[in-house]
């Protein structure tokens, strides 16, 4: 359905002309107009305002009583005044009653420092309180969850984290309980709020009362810098901000992005960041078992990883790989950046003159399939799913594939009734009444399929069928309608779009030779044919790696199970004489297999550019200092060709930016200035031409 669209109209506020869209609510519409109303309860992601706190209240002409700013349409000549002596007095007075019960120790809480209670109380209370009587109390702190802990005697009861609870991520497990000054927020029947959104509260709260297990008390405001990033644990790829300390991230919060998380995060990209090894570990003197950090290069030394010096760890690697020669393989995923892909395919056809090189953990798909695929007229925006009138999801669970896209999912469906629909297979005949079903409920249709929908021996045709569905729903002629796919790997699309496929070289342009997939370079291994592989942030015998869930073996054959995929990928590292791997933590395949560990850096520590499965590319940016043993993962890369023989001339991470956007078509002329700290859409820029189009279905 057609985003909402607002007239400007012109209203007064406190004697200035202030043009606001129409019936949006007096707090935003006086921001406009660089006047600040306090608030506590409004959170405008919340949805509809409940006018709970009455901080907010304001004098308009007109009307006799004062009216909450916060659910108050603004409209055409409206007279607003938010600073007569009976507004103040309003204010002076709620917050004076705000203060009966909250215990005045701003100097030993958590939330001192940025505090919007702490700040209104400044800046619109009496300074003095009539109070004498004791203060209510709670015992505290309680664990409301594993993760959050709660002061009730600091709670103002503004319904911030139940509405979250009951009306964004729906799982009704907060509540108030009891009546009148008695009210508390607790859980259904006392149960641990677990939620995969529950941190989200944290952030909403207005004071000290919610606040993080791991953060709580181990730093103060002031004793810390806050770096924007991109979060690459999963493709949803929410923008955040990192809380630095000493040089390591102490906390991570959400940092709005409408077109991206609606600025929200889910509690995996809010408390399972990887904390920096401690010094004892930097150093190298970790146990190196199963799950141990990697903080220093690692070779294999008599059957057994143990750290070693850079020269020969790249001395190692670049032996191996000059031995095997056209004989290796690559397979790359997880959090490796666009930059990094790039530079595999460097390594891997350039100096090693080896096209087999995969970053598709299902298997491949022809070339001219994927350009079809990624037809800039049939991509939709995330933000389409909430306007949509219907979503189609194939072989998703969005919860688990991109969490974020879940409360959009939800929002859509609530607020603007969109209608979701899930196809169990990918029979023709389904797909067929899917599209009419879709088409009854409106033109505006997005179809979120997950990379394994197209995978087995059946995903050309899936791949296909997709395409027929979209023409069938003239996707391309429609805005606000379009494919959505959610790779199995946090810049699934990035990597495919630097040029990491066997059937494709960057910007998805004819390569200079065919190379095999993922299964079929596990395949090749067993058979000798390869006898190196190099393995860019994935292991295939991790369980929770997409190549251990299985996947279509070579020529079409049967589809495998996890256990299978995980008994055949055995069998190549058995058979590979060199695995050069780079990894943070040692997972199974890198413990048991590697010739060579390059530590990996997190996301906080790295510098580059990831793209979001709708084609926005944004920049990772630096946070921290690398530890002491971990370089930039782009520099080792760039090393090995060098020691290969291939000089690149690139000796910063500008520079390699600048390399990956002229060697892809429709990135031409982009820039990290560009990009900038809301990312750019490669579709929406005119160099999206240089893709080309594809007139006709693929075969």
């Amino acid at each position: 359905m057609p985003r909402p669209a607002h007239e400007l109209i012109t209203l007064t506020i406190d004697g200035r002309e202030v043009q606001a869209p129409e019936n949006s609510m007096l707090v935003d519409a006086a921001k406009l107009g660089d006047v600040e109303i306090p608030v506590f309860c409004y959170e405008p992601k919340l949805g509809n305002p409940v006018g709970a706190c009455r901080m907010c209240l304001v004098e308009i002409e007109g009307i006799g009583k004062l009216q909450t700013g916060c659910s108050t349409p603004v409209k055409d000549g409206m007279v607003v005044h938010t600073q007569t002596e009976r507004v103040k007095e309003a204010q002076r007075s709620v917050v004076e009653f705000l203060l009966i019960n909250h215990p005045l120790d701003c100097p030993v809480c958590d939330k001192g420092g940025e505090c919007p209670l702490q700040d209104i109380s400044f800046g619109w209370g009496s300074g003095l309180s009539r109070f004498v009587e004791p203060k209510r109390h709670f015992v505290k702190p309680l664990e409301l969850s594993p993760l959050i802990a709660i002061d009730r005697e600091r709670c103002i009861l503004c319904y911030r984290c139940v509405r979250f609870s009951q009306e964004i991520s729906e799982d009704y497990q907060l509540v108030l309980l009891d009546r009148g000054a008695d009210s508390y927020v607790s859980t259904f029947d006392g149960h641990p709020y677990e939620a995969p959104f529950s941190g989200n509260i944290i952030e909403l709260c207005p004071v000290g009362a919610l606040t993080s297990q791991d953060y709580r008390f181990r730093a103060r405001p002031w004793e810390v810098e806050n770096a924007g990033s991109v979060c690459t644990l999963c493709p949803a790829q929410c923008n955040v901000t990192l809380t630095v300390r000493d040089e390591r991230v102490l906390r991570v919060l959400a940092r709005e992005h409408p077109e991206v998380d609606d600025g929200w995060l889910c509690d995996a990209g809010r408390f399972a960041y990887p904390p920096h090894p401690p010094a004892a570990e930097i150093n190298g003197g970790q146990a190196l078992t199963l799950g141990a950090r990697v903080a220093a290069p690692l070779v294999r030394d008599g059957g057994t990883l143990r750290p070693v010096s850079w020269a020969r760890a790249l001395q190692e690697a670049a032996a191996g790989l000059a031995r095997a020669g056209a004989r290796s393989g690559a397979v790359a995923g997880g959090a490796a950046s666009n930059e990094e892909g790039y530079l595999l395919t460097r390594l891997m056809r350039d100096a090693l003159g080896s096209p087999h090189l995969d970053s598709r953990a299902t298997g491949a798909l022809p070339l001219e399939l994927m350009r079809a695929l990624c037809d800039p007229r049939l991509q939709a925006r995330v933000s389409d799913l909430e306007f949509a009138h219907a979503v189609l999801l194939l072989d998703i669970e969005p919860v688990r594939d991109a969490p974020i896209l879940d409360l959009r999912l939800r929002k859509g469906e609530r607020r603007h009734g969109v209608k979701l629909i899930r196809s169990a297979g990918a029979d023709p005949a389904q797909l067929r009444a899917a599209a009419r079903e879709l088409s009854a409920a409106g033109k505006e249709v997005v179809v979120l399929w997950s990379e394994r929908f197209a995978a087995g021996p059946e995903g050309e045709a899936r791949a296909r069928a997709l395409l027929e569905l979209a023409e069938e729903l003239s996707f391309g002629e429609t805005d606000g309608a379009g494919l959505l796919e959610i790779p199995a790997w946090a810049n699934g699309r990035g990597l495919r779009e630097a040029g990491v496929l066997p059937s494709a070289g960057p910007g998805l342009t004819p390569p200079p030779a065919g190379g095999l997939d993922a299964r079929g370079i596990a395949d090749a291994l067993v058979r000798r044919e390869l006898s190196a592989l190099y393995l860019l942030r994935c292991d295939p015998l991790d369980p929770k790696d997409p190549l251990a869930a299985g996947a279509p073996a070579a020529n079409g054959a049967e589809a495998v199970s996890p256990a299978q995929a995980s008994e055949a990928w055995t069998r190549a590292l058995d058979h590979a004489s060199t695995v050069v791997a780079h990894a943070s933590h040692l997972t199974a395949g890198v413990l048991e297999h590697a010739s060579v560990v390059f530590p990996a850096e997190s996301y906080a520590q790295k510098e580059g550019t990831v793209t979001h499965p709708d084609g926005r590319l944004q920049r990772v940016r630096q946070a921290v200092a690398h530890p002491a043993l971990v370089r930039p993962e782009w520099l080792l890369i760039a090393e090995l060709c060098s020691r290969l023989g291939l000089e690149l001339e690139l000796h910063s991470a500008e520079a390699v930016s600048r390399a990956l956007f002229d060697a892809v078509p429709f990135y031409a002329g982009m820039s990290l200035e560009e990009i900038g700290g809301r990312g750019v859409r490669w579709q929406e820029r005119p160099q999206a031409a240089a893709f080309g189009r594809a007139e006709e279905l693929p075969g």
